[in-house]
């Protein structure tokens, strides 16, 4: 991955993979709609919604990215063509969360601050170029400069094997899904 010249701060991080050129940008309040609509798409693309469903969670996630992005409990990035800056063709986000402290390595305790990736999405005519993987790579530099105790993410299976090339592994985690 190359990173031409610029800084995150003062505006967007051209990364040039493979089949072309994209830059990727720190998400603002203003980009809520879109990453809402990769949120919804994404669990639509899973199975998880359908029918009237998806424009319910599409609007829940839009009221809630606005207030948490503007809050810094989000932090997104998006991901669009060089020479097409205004359409935005994948995203991913961190959902950050205050956790008790707990050993982050045998001798090291953490801080208490976790992060949970979120809302990776790219549009389907612009898979298989390496959109996602850029993405989740930005997440992982900015999580490692802003000392994030614990990375975690829920895959799905198509996306399972970008994480794992990542470094990403599978873990303890069970989820309460109530009565069957």
């Amino acid at each position: 991955m190359k990173r031409a010249k610029g800084k995150h701060e003062d505006g967007p991080l051209v990364l040039r993979v493979s089949s072309g050129a994209f830059q990727i940008r720190r998400a603002t309040g203003r980009d809520a709609d879109i990453i809402a609509w990769h949120r919804a798409r994404m669990f639509q693309d899973m199975g998880d919604v359908w029918g009237d469903a998806f424009e319910i969670l599409r609007a829940k996630a839009r009221t809630r990215l606005e207030q948490w992005i503007d809050r810094g409990r989000y932090i997104g990035w998006l991901a669009s063509a060089v020479d097409k800056p205004e359409v935005i063709v994948g995203g991913a986000g961190v959902q950050l969360q205050p956790i008790l402290p707990r050993p982050v390595e045998v001798s090291t305790i953490g801080e208490g601050r976790q992060g949970t990736i979120v809302n990776v999405f790219t549009e389907p005519q612009w898979r298989r170029r390496g959109i996602a993987g850029l993405l989740v790579k930005e997440i992982i530099v900015w999580s490692k400069s802003e000392q994030i105790d614990r990375l975690t993410l829920h895959a799905s299976d198509e996306g399972r094997s970008i994480y794992e090339r990542l470094g990403f592994i599978a873990s303890n985690e069970m989820r309460f899904v109530g009565d069957r």
